[in-house]
């Protein structure tokens, strides 16, 4: 059992003095498709900036312990920061740091059945050039990450947040930035029209990443994954120059300082929630697929049951004559850990359900359990080497999922 709840332990470390660094772990972070990365990656930049006395000790290899203590199983353990500085005119050349022996298998954060799972690592007494006092980390179960997304906003796979408490709004609304200036980020003379005085939709947002990505040389898995980077960037510089001028104004009270931020975290949620959705419709009909006749989005199953797509149509779904080995249900979930038993009984005719998702592994166990439930994972190309060596082959990218739409079409004329 933990040794306090979650809602207990977010107040104890949200102090001026801490600094939180907040990921998803990846299959790389854990122990489930086996890497050699000795724990959980942490840039080196942040490292360095929780033990400032590491880049000054001489010699090759230096080291620090850290008393950490993963209070969320509880597991309580000495840890290392080394900073890996072997100079650039040496065979094998790193610069590197990280933070190793966690206990292998034995710890929580390095199980695999924990891959995807939000992980809080809060560096106690982080600040003012002092070396950290102590680490406290949380991985989160069920759906606690959604009271940590609460807090400080959605933490995407393959993205992470550093957050001081004491320099930021609550809720994390100006966690530290790439200082590189992001191809598709925009200057708010660049925007369209309208969109400082109106929010975009997600799917404005998403249409102008299509704009600026075109990227029709490259197949679709790397258009996926390039767009949705690129809409990120797009979404947070107008989001800086729509609330950056809001905040600068100050508020009259606490509470429209506190309803400026709900609503903040709000919009940011839905975005993360319904934009790699939007960008599967583009791919859709970018490759040829007509929308009511090829599929439909956001259609109608049963009741009120809404799955984010339907092959060929709902029309087709809804005629009890049309064959159900003919019918495909697609899913998507930027996340999914636990969440995927949600699309079980989204559309009852078609027996395997198709999952897109952008998260970087799943355990042995976790794809088991999906095998057993017939659910079919697309995974992105470029993400698949993330997951378990014989989890890999079970895969399905992006251009398989589409192959397999389009032959059915082609069977249907």
């Amino acid at each position: 059992m933990p040794v306090m709840s979650l809602s207990d332990w977010i107040p104890e470390f949200a102090r001026p003095e801490n600094l939180w660094y907040v990921k998803r772990l990846s299959g790389n972070d854990t122990l489930a498709n086996k890497a050699h990365q000795a724990g959980p990656y942490i840039p080196k930049e942040v490292v360095f900036q929780v033990v400032p006395s590491l880049r000054q000790m001489a010699g090759d290899n230096p080291r620090i312990d850290i008393e950490a203590f993963i209070d969320s199983h509880p597991d309580r353990r000495t840890v290392k920061a080394i900073w890996y500085n072997r100079k650039a005119s040496e065979a094998r050349a790193r610069n590197e740091a990280r933070i190793t022996n966690w206990g292998g298998g034995a710890s929580a954060l390095l199980d695999p059945d924990s891959t995807g799972a939000l992980a809080v690592f809060v560096f106690v007494g982080a600040s003012g050039g002092a070396d950290v006092s102590s680490l406290h980390v949380w991985v989160c179960e069920g759906y606690e990450d959604e009271v940590i997304e609460d807090r400080i906003g959605p933490i995407e796979p393959g993205r992470a947040i550093v957050w001081r408490p004491g320099d930021a709004l609550p809720g994390g609304l100006f966690a530290p930035s790439p200082k590189i200036l992001a191809p598709c980020r925009l200057a708010p003379e660049a925007m369209p029209a309208g969109w400082l005085a109106k929010f975009p939709t997600g799917a404005d947002i998403v249409r102008k990443a299509v704009e600026l990505r075109p990227l029709q040389n490259e197949h679709a898995d790397q258009r996926l994954l390039q767009r949705r980077a690129c809409e990120y960037e797009i979404f947070r510089s107008v989001e800086e120059a729509v609330e950056g001028n809001r905040i600068a104004q100050g508020f009259d009270s606490i509470d429209s300082f506190v309803e400026r931020a709900l609503t903040i975290l709000q919009r940011r949620k839905a975005r993360s929630g319904r934009s790699l959705e939007l960008h599967a419709r583009e791919i859709l009909l970018e490759e040829g697929f007509a929308e009511g006749q090829d599929f439909s989005h956001s259609p109608t199953s049963e009741g009120d049951k809404k799955p984010d797509f339907l092959f060929p149509s709902q029309a087709a779904y809804q005629n009890k004559d049309f064959p159900s080995d003919r019918l495909r249900m697609l899913a998507s979930k930027t996340t999914m850990k636990d969440r995927w038993r949600q699309i079980l009984n989204e559309a009852d005719r078609i027996g395997r359900k198709h999952l897109l998702t952008l998260q970087e592994g799943v355990s042995e166990n976790q794809f088991a359990e999906m095998e057993a439930a017939s659910v079919q994972l697309v995974v992105p190309e470029p993400l698949i080497e993330k997951y378990p060596e014989k989890v890999q082959p079970k895969l399905m990218t992006v251009r398989d999922f589409l192959s397999e739409i389009r032959e059915l079409s082609v069977g249907q004329g």
